[in-house]
Formats: structure tokens, C-alpha cells, sequence
């Protein structure tokens, strides 16, 4: 079964934490932009962009894609939280990002779930 990629609730929450990551990222400091910051954008590029990769296969093959993205938002979350322990940012805005991720990671769970009942 095909699906239309834009139109999945997983791919726009996974959009939406991306245009979050790269803004926050863009304010870190200089010194990280070969580490955390490059690692964060592209986990969270990583998300979307295998969603959208496995959208257009079987439910099989679809659910190796969503795995690695659920992959991806886990290191993205350990990545936040390392940020956070370094003060790169709030409290209050690593809680906000890492509730998205969180949301994605059960929506996704629940969505590689149903596919394997079909």
C-alpha cells in the first residue's frame, strides 16, 4: 500500500520538530557547529526524510523506514538532553521540543503497529 507522505501526521510533526531543531540550533555556540549542532539537524532532517523514503513501498519495507526514523528521534532526544545539561538552552524549551518528540515517537510506534496488522 502507497502513501501519500504530506499527508501523514507523523511526517508533519517530524517537519514541524526539524523547523524547530534548526532554529534552536542556529543560536548555539560556534564551537559546536561541527558537533551538536550538525548532529541535531541531521537527525532530525533523518526523521521526515525517511518517512517520506519509505512512504511510496510496501508495509514492510515502510516499516524499516519508520524505524529508522524512530531511531533518529531518539538520538535527537539524547542530543536535546545534552544540550540542555550544557545550557544551550532553557529548560522550558527542551521540555517543549523533547514533548514533540515524545508525541512523534508514539504516534510513529502506534502507526508501525497498525502496519503490521495490515
Amino acid at each position: 500500500m502507497r502513501h501519500n507522505f504530506k499527508n501523514l501526521k507523523i511526517w508533519i510533526i517530524s517537519m514541524d520538530i526539524t523547523n524547530d531543531i534548526y532554529k534552536l540550533t542556529s543560536i548555539f555556540p560556534k564551537s559546536e557547529i561541527y558537533g551538536l549542532v550538525s548532529h541535531m539537524n541531521i537527525c532530525s532532517v533523518s526523521m521526515p526524510s525517511n518517512i517520506a523514503e519509505g512512504s511510496n513501498i510496501g508495509n514492510k519495507h515502510f516499516q524499516h523506514y519508520l524505524n529508522i526514523s524512530l531511531g533518529s528521534s531518539f538520538e535527537l532526544q539524547t542530543q536535546l538532553l545534552i544540550a540542555s545539561q550544557n545550557n544551550f538552552l532553557s529548560k522550558e524549551k527542551t521540555v517543549e521540543i523533547e514533548n514533540k518528540i515524545i508525541e512523534f515517537q508514539k504516534m510513529t510506534t502506534s502507526f508501525i503497529n497498525k502496519l503490521d496488522l495490515n
